[in-house]
C-alpha cells in the first residue's frame, strides 16, 4: 500500500510552545545539556579508542553506548534548539521520518546494549575465571553487531509502516520530536498494524529485555553477597554499579512514557521522558562512568592533563 505524500509536506512540532516564557531558560539548559552530552561521549570514544589498558569487552561497549548517545541526542537538539528561537518549529515530512528513524534506532539500540552490558558484567563477577573466554573478542563483535542490525532492522519496519500512512488532518505534533505515538494520534489511515507492531517492541524491550537485565542483576548481587570480605564485596559491587544507575535511569523514564497504549499517551509524559533520555541520558552517561571508574579518569588524563584525580 503505497502513500500519497502529497497531502503531508511538513509537520508542525509543538514542543514546549505552550510555556513561552521559558523558551531562553529552555534553550539555555538544553545547548548546555547538548554541548556536555558531545563532549562527554566523544571524549570516552577516544580515551577508549587511544588507550590500549582499555581494550577489553567492558570498555567496548561503553564505546557503543557513547555512539549511541551522541546519534541519540543529536537526531533531537539540533533542531528543538532551533525550534526554541522560531515562532513555528515546523520540520518537513522526510526531516520527520529521518528522526523517527535515527532516534528510534539509537534509543532502542540503547535499551539493548544495556541487558549485553549486563550479561558481560554478570560473567566478570560470577565467572572471573572464564571471563577471557567466555566473552571473546570475536563474541563481542557478535553482540554489538548484533544490537545494532537488529534495532535498524526493527526501526526500519516502524519507520516503514509509519510512511504508508495518510495525514490529512491536523500537522501538529504533540512533541518537541517525531515519535510514533503522537503520530499515528494524527493518521488519518488505519494503524491496527502499528499498534501491533508496538505492543511486540514493548513486549521485546520493556519485559524481556527488563526481565533478562534483572535476572543479571540478581545473580551479580547474589555472588556478591557470597563474597566474604568486606573489601572483596566493595571492589565486585564497584565494577557495576555505574552501569546498574544508567540502567535504573534510562529504564525509569522508558517505563514512564512508553509501556502503555497509544490511546492512552500522555503529551506531558512523553515530553517529560523525552528530555530524560535524549538529553539528560547522555549527560550523565559519561559522567557516571567517568566519575565512578579510575581507568577512565587515568586514560582522560593522558589526553587531558587537566583533569584531576
Amino acid at each position: 500500500l503505497s502513500r500519497d505524500t502529497s497531502d503531508t509536506k511538513h509537520f508542525i512540532l509543538q514542543g514546549f510552545s505552550e510555556h513561552p516564557e521559558l523558551r531562553i531558560p529552555l534553550f539555555i539548559c538544553f545547548l548546555s545539556l547538548y554541548m556536555v552530552a558531545l563532549t562527554g561521549n566523544v571524549l570516552i570514544i577516544t580515551a577508549i579508542v587511544f588507550n590500549s589498558s582499555l581494550h577489553n569487552p567492558m570498555y567496548f561497549f561503553l564505546f557503543n553506548l557513547a555512539a549511541m548517545d551522541i546519534i541519540c541526542t543529536s537526531s533531537v537538539l539540533p533542531k528543538v534548539l532551533k525550534g526554541l528561537l522560531s515562532e513555528e518549529n515546523t520540520i518537513s515530512y522526510g526531516g520527520c521520518m529521518a528522526q523517527l528513524y535515527f532516534l528510534t534506532w539509537s534509543a532502542s539500540s540503547e535499551l539493548l546494549l544495556l541487558t549485553v552490558m549486563a550479561y558481560d558484567r554478570y560473567v566478570a563477577i560470577c565467572h572471573p575465571l572464564h571471563y577471557g573466554t567466555m566473552m571473546s573478542k570475536t563474541l563481542c563483535s557478535v553482540l554489538a553487531s548484533g544490537v545494532w542490525g537488529l534495532c535498524a532492522f526493527n526501526t526500519a519496519i516502524h519507520t516503514g509502516l509509519m510512511i504508508r500512512l495518510s495525514f490529512c488532518g491536523s500537522k501538529t505534533v504533540t512533541h518537541f520530536f517525531c515519535e510514533v505515538p503522537p503520530l499515528l494520534l494524527l493518521s488519518c489511515s488505519p494503524t491496527y498494524v502499528n499498534t501491533i507492531m508496538i505492543v511486540l517492541a514493548d513486549a521485546f524491550y520493556g519485559i524481556l529485555n527488563f526481565g533478562l537485565t534483572l535476572v543479571s542483576y540478581c545473580l551479580i548481587i547474589s555472588s556478591i553477597l557470597k563474597i566474604r570480605t568486606t573489601e572483596g564485596k566493595k571492589k565486585a559491587f564497584s565494577t557495576c554499579s555505574s552501569h546498574l544507575i544508567v540502567v535504573s535511569m534510562y529504564y525509569t523514564a522508558v517505563f514512564y512514557a512508553y509501556i502503555s497504549p497509544v490511546s492512552s499517551y500522555s503529551p506531558e509524559k512523553s515530553k517529560l521522558a523525552g528530555v530524560l533520555y535524549t538529553m539528560l541520558s547522555p549527560t550523565l552517561n559519561p559522567l557516571i562512568y567517568t566519575l565512578r571508574n579510575k581507568e577512565v579518569k587515568q586514560a582522560l588524563r593522558k589526553i587531558l592533563p587537566f583533569v584531576k584525580n
